[in-house]
């Protein structure tokens, strides 16, 4: 199994050029933002099923998805797992706050259009491939790279 630094560093090979890397920091995190909305739309009551519990933010489809996500994240490192739950929830309270006011799945569809159309952008820009091509597992590491790439103390300085 490749440890988390060998991901990124696979990763990072097609996402040289500063234009496809900003590109990069603004959508991932929107494709994941519109994912986890578009789960939270599926018709759930799975909690409901086995407890009385019932909760609009943790009952849904995205909860357990995200649940698979985290199990993958843990096995590479415990602390971008750690990361990568707090933005799984903040993107929960969002997509429901969004909830609210407006249809989720329209916006989390027309947001997850728009950033896969940044991404293949960015990438006609690098002038590479995207690696979830060569691993679908990429797409999963793109989040976590992004995260390592913005919050990291070698970048920061």
């Amino acid at each position: 199994m490749k440890t988390l630094q060998q991901w990124f560093d696979e990763y990072g090979v097609s996402h040289q050029n500063p234009i496809n890397k900003k590109i990069h920091f603004i959508c991932v995190p929107a494709i994941y933002f519109s994912i986890v909305g578009l789960l939270m739309c599926i018709p759930s009551g799975i909690l409901t099923r086995i407890s009385p519990f019932h909760e609009p933010l943790i009952d849904n489809w995205a909860v357990v998805v995200l649940l698979f996500v985290l199990f993958f994240y843990s096995r590479l490192s415990l602390l971008m797992a750690i990361k990568i739950s707090i933005f799984s929830a903040i993107c929960i309270a969002l997509n429901f706050i969004i909830s609210l006011w407006f249809d989720l799945w329209k916006v989390s569809l027309l947001i997850f259009v728009l950033a896969w159309i940044g991404q293949f952008y960015g990438h006609k820009i690098e002038g590479k491939k995207p690696s979830f091509l060569k691993d679908i597992q990429f797409l999963l590491i793109g989040p976590a790279w992004v995260i390592e790439n913005l919050f990291s103390s070698k970048n920061n300085e």
